[in-house]
């Protein structure tokens, strides 16, 4: 286990990393608005320090996938969530950025969410049966929520809406994953190419993700990376968690601490988020 730890600990510091990155060459990248947004995207993967971020973030989730196969999952979590940490530290030390106090007290509460929520995983994690129509219920309900924040002009300014969106489309594509995995194992006699081109949850996986992407680099174009990050982490990871107890009957733990620390996740997300969503723009 030694071993995998180690792997995770990679992995998080190669994709937070790969953030800091991303996040450096906002100034000089344009923000792929709807004019210009094919154009923005060609400046995007065009430049080679952007596109650096790109491939450790790529190279960061393989060690990720690598590390979860001999790790469980919630042990896996409390060291991935150590790459927010690294990335804060990270935009303050290379990239020069500052934060409020109550900036620095969202921020940590965001964090400490982020934690609870690692750490809150327990047997409920078991497999569970997906319902194509909560599914589909659950992901209008994300669509709103994710464009809710945009009817702020403050919020918009500032980047948070965007920040927001991109953890909540994040957040849907975990879902889609847990579905792709369910009914790809469903079938395991048709062969490869079949069974991925036939899976919708392929196409809302790798659609979501981009989406998610492209928001958190518009995000960085607005908003400090100290800002948007955190807040598009903490919705990756409360989404599925929400989703999945719609979706796929899942259920808070049967563990009165560790649901109680799950419920506390999401009431200092909440508070958390509402701290920084005053912050000033980037």
């Amino acid at each position: 286990m030694i071993l995998h730890l180690l792997l995770g600990l990679a992995a998080s510091t190669l994709m937070a990393a790969g953030l800091v990155m991303m996040k450096g060459r906002a100034a000089a990248l344009p923000e792929a608005r709807r004019a210009n947004f094919l154009a923005a995207l060609l400046r995007w993967f065009t430049d080679p320090v952007w596109m650096g971020g790109v491939a450790l973030q790529t190279l960061g989730y393989a060690l990720y996938l690598a590390a979860l196969a001999g790790t469980p999952v919630s042990i896996l979590s409390v060291v991935m969530q150590g790459g927010v940490a690294l990335f804060i530290l990270g935009a303050v030390l290379f990239l020069g950025e500052h934060a409020t106090g109550a900036e620095w007290f969202g921020i940590a509460m965001v964090v400490f969410a982020m934690i609870a929520v690692a750490c809150s995983l327990g047997r409920d994690a078991a497999t569970s049966r997906l319902n194509p129509t909560e599914l589909a219920l659950v992901t209008g309900a994300g669509l709103i929520g994710a464009a809710l924040p945009g009817l702020g002009a403050g919020l918009r300014a500032n980047g948070v809406a965007l920040a927001l969106a991109s953890g909540c489309a994040f957040g849907l594509a975990a879902l889609y994953a847990k579905a792709l995995t369910g009914l790809f194992a469903a079938d395991p006699g048709a062969p490869l190419w079949l069974r991925l081109a036939a899976n919708p949850y392929l196409y809302l996986t790798v659609a979501a993700n981009f989406g998610g992407m492209v928001m958190l680099q518009n995000a960085f174009h607005r908003a400090r990376g100290l800002i948007a990050m955190p807040l598009s982490s903490a919705l990756s990871n409360l989404v599925p968690i929400a989703g999945g107890m719609v979706a796929f009957g899942e259920r808070l733990p049967d563990e009165p601490a560790l649901a109680a620390m799950r419920v506390a996740a999401f009431v200092m997300t909440i508070a958390g988020g509402v701290l920084m969503a005053r912050a000033r723009p980037g």
